[in-house]
């Protein structure tokens, strides 16, 4: 038999059901780092450009997507990660941006982000440099030329902080010498690309989630409302509630594999509560749970042909053959030596009557005997012992053994009237008799139990026949009772594996006291008499510190024994108590809640190394998204995404029309709004905070990933974009912290 060790990465379709065969469910794979390559720098629209064509720029904490404003989409979309090693053997520093940066496991162990984590401040200008140089250069433009010579329109997040424009302002005009910076926000740019006017945009986004009410196309920046949640905090709250589920995953599972699963695998709930309590029923789980496949390494068994399987175990045959006739000579071998031997010490015996007491004293001597007495007691075992062999080997009768009764003539002598070799021998006898007595007494006694454990049965028959009500009372209050000490016992053994349980503590206690019956005291060197072990109740400690406080009757008897023979007689008497009502049948992995969570609705076999580099999402795959409904779930101390749009349309929109102008046009945009089930429950969750008579109308951007930049795009080509530009004049007159307030954009104030 010959074992591989192979490199898998396609799944088994091996499974097996509850109660017969499944199909195998659908399998996905985990993702690998997204590596796409190297990526050419096209020079077309940089020749179709003019010096009044802008590049935009649409700068998410996710993706970075840049491109001519005469584009449909975006000629670059990135991560915005840089990573920087230095390469010994070239002596340079080499940069990596992007998806470049998942190059290897160096690069990916370099890795940096240009936003602070879980934000849309950008907290490394280094990595935001690297980034700027990347998109520049993959649109053509040339670095040598002294600057990109292009004016420039830039998203940035509602509410923007303004160290953080000020500072990618002095980026742009002082590195790039850009001609013109436009800032506007994206939420805005992706309404307008949509056709909107008035309403209420409500933007999730990959580090948090805006909602910004327009009126006539004008964005009331002082009603802006944050949730900080979004799709960076929903991939690493699944991270960490699959720690949880699978705290010794051999796997590992990274943010972007995470990111991936929220994306593919979680949708919304339209009835959380509810879904919840059922989510894990056996009745769909295998639609529910999705099961994602690691790479793992197996152990291939090749098997043997059924030729080579006949002659090994014909080979087995012959050595066991083999050494059968071995053994069968050895023993004709012993028994021929036995009887030998038999003969000698009888000849000796017979001799040892005509001798004096010193020349029977030296040949006893000269055979090593004690005295005659071991003499007779070597030749009775050695007879005993060839009858038993010649019985086995030889094919001879059985003869049934006599019981021997053995005398002890010395102990009726007194002590006057022997010597010290009688005296001994007395004592031998002494002995020899109080072994007698003692299997005597041990025979009667399990006599005695045979008889009582027959009565005890007889009884129990009877009293089953004339009260069968009550004898089941009585055994089903039995294999409560035994539940109960099999329940405490699992108890004691986990809390002795947790070193701050109750169990576990008292287990030290006890050891440091086996120390020192006083702890407190310093001994003194022979001032300290220890008396340890003089009660028998001294012992009980070790069965404390080996497994807890128990009493010797559970110690003892084998539950699980007595637990199956009184459930095999409910099983025969109790018209109520079945199979499925047995410690067995309950402990059944298709009836566990814990199995259903951990590995779906299909058997585990720990000893498979395919199943063990399996993560199952179940109910994951709705409390991730749910949330941005009820964020106290993750401990969030925010309300929902629909009460605080409740409190912008009640308590900030005043006037009537004002606010059934915005509920007519509730826009959704952003990565985190793709989840199934989203708008749905959005729209029915907002109605129940509005009066009855009012329109709610809801919709999503055609591209809610795309349509911030196409946006921008559009209004890039529009003369509004030109007045609302800052200029490198206006820059280092006014500063790098001037900006042009307009329709798209954040306000001064709330900057």
């Amino acid at each position: 038999m010959t074992i591989n060790s192979v490199r898998i990465y396609e799944p088994s379709t091996h499974t097996s059901g509850r109660s017969s065969p499944k199909p195998p469910g659908k399998v996905w794979q985990a993702s690998e780092p997204p590596f796409k390559g190297y990526q050419s720098a096209p020079t077309e629209g940089y020749q179709h450009s003019s010096s009044s064509t802008a590049i935009v720029i649409d700068n998410g904490s996710s993706l970075v997507r840049a491109g001519w404003s005469f584009d449909k989409t975006p000629r670059i979309s990135i991560p915005s990660i840089v990573a920087r090693y230095r390469d010994r053997k070239l002596n340079r520093t080499c940069m990596f941006v992007g998806y470049d940066a998942y190059a290897d496991a160096t690069t990916r162990g370099q890795i940096r982000n240009a936003f602070e984590v879980g934000s849309s401040i950008v907290a490394n200008w280094d990595v935001m440099e690297g980034i700027l140089d990347y998109a520049f250069l993959k649109l053509g433009l040339n670095a040598e030329a002294g600057g990109i010579n292009r004016p420039i329109v830039m998203t940035e997040a509602a509410a923007n902080l303004q160290y953080s424009r000020r500072m990618m302002t002095e980026l742009l005009f002082e590195c790039y010498n850009a001609p013109s910076v436009a800032y506007g926000v994206d939420a805005l740019f992706s309404f307008k690309y949509n056709k909107g006017s008035s309403g209420l945009v409500v933007s999730s986004s990959h580090s948090s989630t805006h909602l910004i009410p327009v009126l006539k196309s004008k964005p009331m920046m002082s009603s802006i409302s944050r949730l900080n949640w979004g799709g960076h905090h929903s991939a690493e709250y699944l991270h960490k509630l699959l720690k949880l589920k699978y705290p010794t995953f051999p796997g590992k599972l990274t943010d972007v594999q995470a990111e991936e699963m929220v994306r593919e695998h979680c949708h919304v709930s339209q009835n959380f509560d509810k879904e919840m309590r059922t989510y894990l029923d056996w009745t769909g789980l295998e639609d529910r749970d999705h099961l994602i496949q690691y790479p793992f390494t197996e152990h291939i068994t090749v098997e043997k042909s059924e030729e080579e399987l006949a002659r090994i175990a014909e080979r087995k045959k012959e050595s066991g053959r083999r050494l059968q006739e071995q053994a069968a000579k050895m023993r004709l071998d012993k028994l021929v030596k036995k009887e030998q031997e038999v003969e000698y010490f009888k000849d000796l015996q017979e001799r040892l009557q005509s001798q004096t007491k010193k020349e029977i004293k030296r040949l006893l001597d000269e055979d090593e005997f004690k005295d005659e007495a071991a003499l007779d007691k070597t030749i009775k075992e050695l007879e005993k012992s060839i009858r038993k062999a010649r019985n086995k080997d030889v094919g001879g009768l059985e003869n049934p053994e006599e019981e021997e009764v053995t005398t002890f003539p010395l102990l009726d002598v007194p002590d006057e009237e022997l010597d010290e070799a009688g005296l001994k021998q007395k004592r031998h006898q002494r002995l020899m008799k109080s072994n007698v007595e003692a299997r005597a007494r041990a025979k009667i006694e399990k006599e005695q139990e045979k008889a009582r454990i027959a009565e005890e049965q007889r009884l129990d028959t009877e009293r089953r026949e004339n009260d069968r009500e009550g004898w089941l009372n009585d055994r089903r209050a039995a294999r409560q009772a035994l539940l109960q000490k099999i329940k405490e016992k699992d108890r004691l053994k986990a809390d002795l594996g947790n070193r701050k349980s109750i169990a576990s503590q008292i287990r030290m206690k006890t050891l440091a006291n086996l120390a020192s019956d006083a702890p407190g005291r310093k001994r003194r060197r022979g001032g300290d008499d220890d008396n340890f072990g003089q009660n028998d109740d001294d012992w009980g400690v070790y069965r404390t510190v080996q497994t807890g406080e128990q009493s010797e009757d559970e110690e003892e008897e084998d539950l699980s024994v007595s637990l199956k023979n009184i459930e095999a007689q409910l099983l025969e008497h109790d018209p109520t108590f079945t199979e499925n009502n047995t410690l067995e049948a309950q402990s059944d992995w298709t009836k566990s809640f814990v199995h259903a969570f951990l590995r779906g609705p299909r058997p585990f076999d720990p000893e498979s190394q395919k199943e063990a580099y399996q993560l199952h999402l179940n109910v994951e795959r709705i409390r991730v998204p749910e949330v941005f409904f009820q964020p106290a779930i993750a401990g969030l101390d925010q309300a929902g995404l629909v009460e605080i749009a409740a409190d912008i349309i009640n308590q900030r929109l005043t006037p009537a029309q004002d606010r059934d102008a915005v509920l007519k046009d509730v826009f959704l945009t952003g990565g985190s709004t793709l989840f199934t089930g989203f708008q749905q429950r959005f729209e029915r969750d907002l109605r129940m905070f509005l009066p009855e008579e009012v329109v709610l109308r809801t919709r999503r951007a055609k591209d809610p990933l795309l349509d911030a930049w196409r946006g921008a795009a559009m209004w890039a080509k529009e003369s509004g974009c030109k007045s609302a530009s800052v200029t490198r004049e206006e820059y280092l007159e006014k500063g790098g912290e001037y900006l042009k307030e307009h329709e798209y954009g954040n306000s001064v104030a709330s900057s």
